[in-house]
C-alpha cells in the first residue's frame, strides 16, 4: 500500500467529542499504519483555505490518549461553508471570483493528502460531501470519511451522533445547581434553555438525565429542599405545539400552591414564530453562513420568559443556558464507546478508500456503517412517540401534542 497522508479537520459548534475523535484517530492511525504521515488544519475548514496545519509529531501521537480527558477541540473549530463564495471572500478566506472548493482542492493536493477526515455536525459533513464530489469529478485522488459531531442528535441517518450523551448528562448536572435558586426568593420562575435548533431530543434527554439524577436523592419532609422543587413543571421542544393561555394557567396553579415553576425550553422552541414576529415588526434576523438564524439573536429562553412570568405572577424569573457548559465538556463513558467504534471504522474505510460518514445507519436496520454522503443531511426531528419521552412527560404531568 502507497504511503499515506492523512489529515483531519474539525468544524461547526463543539461538542463533547471532538478531543477524543482526535486523539483516537491518530492513535488508530500509529496502530495500524505507522508510517501514514498524519496533519490537523486548524480551525476547520478555515485553515484547508489558508493551508494552516498542524504537523502532528512523534511526541504528539504518543501523548493522543490523554485528549480523551478534554473537551472543546485541540485543532480548533470555525463555521465555513466553501459553496458560499461571498462569505469566504468577506472572511478574506479566498479572493474574488475564486470558488472556495477549487482553493481547498488545490490546498489538500499541493499538502499531498490522501485521506481527509471530518468531524462535526450536518453542514461539516454536507460541506464534505460538496468536497468530496469536486475532488472526484475534477480528478483529485482522495478519500473523505466524516465522523458525526452533534449535541442535537438530529442527522440523517445517523442513529446517534457522537456527544450528545454527554451533553445531556452534563446539562442535568448544570441545572442540578441551578434548580436550587428557586428557594431565592418567593414565585420564582425558573428557565432552563438548552442546544436544540430543530431537534428536541437533547432538551428531552436532559430533563431525563436530571430527572434520574434528582429522583434517587434522599429529601427531608417539610422543607423546601423537596422532590417537588427539584421537579420539572414543563417542557418545550420545536416539534411540540401548546397553547401558550392553557398552559400559563396549569402553571400558575402550580406557581399559587407551591411558590416555584421550574420549565426545560429547547433553544428552537416556537424559533419560526418569534422569527415572523420579529420580521413583522421590522426586525431582519441575522443568519450564519449556512443560512441558519443566529440563536443567540433570538434568545427564545427569554421569549418564554416575557410569556410566562406576567401571566404567572411572578416575583423573580431568571433563564439560564446549560449549552456552552454541556458542549465543552469531555466525552463521557457511553461517548468514549460510540467514539471508538466509529473512529476504527472512519479508519479502515479510509485505507479502502471508502469515502462516507460512519454512524448507525437507520435506514439498514442501526448497522455501524460508512453511510454515502448525498444521504447525510440535518434537521432529524425527535420522534415524541419514543417510550422513554413519554414516561419524561407522565413524570412532568404536561400533555403535549406534535406540531
Amino acid at each position: 500500500m502507497a504511503k499515506q497522508k492523512v489529515a483531519m479537520l474539525t468544524a461547526g459548534g463543539l461538542a463533547p467529542c471532538l478531543s477524543s475523535a482526535v486523539g483516537g484517530l491518530i492513535s488508530r492511525y500509529t496502530d495500524i499504519a505507522p508510517d501514514a504521515e498524519l496533519i490537523a488544519y486548524r480551525s476547520g475548514y478555515q485553515g484547508v483555505l489558508l493551508q494552516d496545519r498542524i504537523e502532528i509529531t512523534p511526541q504528539m501521537r504518543e501523548k493522543a490518549h490523554l485528549l480523551h480527558r478534554y473537551g472543546g477541540s485541540p485543532i480548533g473549530n470555525s463555521r465555513v461553508k466553501l459553496t458560499n463564495a461571498a462569505d469566504c471572500v468577506k472572511r478574506g478566506l479566498v479572493k474574488e471570483g475564486q470558488n472556495p472548493l477549487a482553493v481547498a482542492a488545490e490546498r489538500l493536493a499541493a499538502d499531498g493528502v490522501t485521506i481527509l477526515h471530518t468531524i462535526g455536525g450536518d453542514d461539516t459533513n454536507t460541506t464534505a460531501a460538496d468536497l468530496a464530489a469536486y475532488l472526484g469529478a475534477n480528478g483529485y485522488n482522495l478519500t473523505v470519511v466524516g465522523l458525526p459531531k452533534t449535541v442535537d442528535n438530529d442527522v440523517v441517518p445517523i442513529r446517534h451522533s457522537l456527544g450528545a450523551w454527554t451533553a445531556a448528562e452534563v446539562g442535568a448536572t448544570f441545572f442540578d445547581n441551578v434548580s436550587n435558586e428557586q428557594t431565592a426568593a418567593p414565585r420564582t420562575l425558573v428557565i432552563h434553555e438548552v442546544m436544540g435548533r430543530h431537534c428536541g431530543w437533547l432538551t428531552a434527554a436532559t430533563a431525563r438525565a436530571y430527572i434520574q439524577k434528582t429522583s434517587a436523592n434522599d429529601y427531608v419532609e417539610g422543607f423546601m429542599m423537596s422532590r417537588e422543587m427539584k421537579g420539572i413543571d414543563g417542557l418545550y421542544l420545536p416539534e411540540m405545539a401548546f397553547d401558550a393561555q392553557k398552559e400559563a394557567a396549569r402553571l400558575k396553579k402550580i406557581m399559587d400552591k407551591s411558590g416555584h415553576v421550574t420549565l426545560f425550553v429547547s433553544e428552537g422552541a416556537c424559533l419560526d414564530a418569534i422569527v415572523a414576529e420579529r420580521e413583522a415588526a421590522g426586525e431582519t434576523a441575522k443568519r450564519d453562513a449556512f443560512g441558519h438564524v443566529k440563536l443567540d439573536t433570538i434568545n427564545v429562553g427569554n421569549w418564554f420568559q416575557k410569556q410566562f412570568a406576567a401571566l404567572l405572577d411572578a416575583e423573580r424569573s431568571m433563564v439560564q443556558k446549560s449549552g456552552y457548559f454541556a458542549r465543552s465538556a469531555p466525552a463521557n463513558a457511553d461517548d468514549l464507546r460510540l467514539i471508538q467504534g466509529m473512529v476504527d471504522l472512519a479508519v479502515e474505510s479510509a485505507l479502502n478508500k471508502v469515502s462516507g460518514v460512519t454512524g448507525h445507519d437507520e435506514d439498514h436496520g442501526g448497522k455501524l456503517r460508512t453511510i454515502e454522503f448525498p444521504r447525510i443531511k440535518g434537521g432529524k426531528p425527535f420522534d415524541m412517540s419514543a417510550k422513554w419521552f413519554g414516561d419524561v412527560m407522565d413524570t412532568i404531568g404536561q400533555s403535549y401534542k406534535a406540531a
